[in-house]
C-alpha cells in the first residue's frame, strides 16, 4: 500500500481535530461570566489554540524529530487545556455534559498525538517508550 503524502499540516487528521477542540473551546467559552475573560477564558483559549498550533509548527520546521518534539509541546498543551475543562466544571461555569464532551475530544486528540508520535519513532528507529 503506498503511503498518502502529507503536502500541508491541514492534512493531517490530529491537527483538523485539534482545530476542532479549539474552535469547540471558543464556543464554549463565550458562555462564560465575563469576570473570566482574562482568566480560565485565555488560558484554556490559548492553551487549546497551542495544541494545534505546535502541530503546525512541528510540521512547519520538515524533520521528524522536530515534529516529535512539538507533539509533546502538544500533549502538555492538551492537558493544560483539559485541566481548565475541570476547573470550569468544578466552578459551575460548566455543564457536566458539557464537560463529558470537550474530555471526550481531549481524549481524542491525545489519542491521535499518540499514534502519530509511535509511527514518527517506528520510522526512525527508535524504541517505544
Amino acid at each position: 500500500m503506498d503511503a498518502v503524502k502529507i503536502n500541508r499540516f491541514s492534512d493531517l487528521t490530529v491537527w483538523q481535530k485539534a482545530h476542532e477542540l479549539t474552535l469547540a473551546t471558543y464556543q464554549l467559552t463565550e458562555k462564560f461570566p465575563r469576570s473570566e475573560q482574562f482568566g480560565i477564558v485565555s488560558q484554556m483559549r490559548r492553551s487549546a489554540a497551542s495544541v494545534s498550533a505546535n502541530i503546525a509548527e512541528g510540521f512547519g520546521r520538515r524533520t521528524t524529530k522536530e515534529l516529535l518534539r512539538c507533539l509533546q509541546i502538544s500533549r502538555g498543551e492538551l492537558e493544560e487545556t483539559r485541566y481548565f475543562l475541570i476547573l470550569s466544571r468544578d466552578l459551575k461555569y460548566l455543564p457536566p455534559s458539557e464537560f463529558e464532551s470537550m474530555n471526550n475530544r481531549c481524549d481524542s486528540v491525545g489519542q491521535l498525538i499518540n499514534a502519530l508520535g509511535r509511527s514518527l519513532k517506528e520510522r526512525i528507529g527508535e524504541s517505544k517508550t
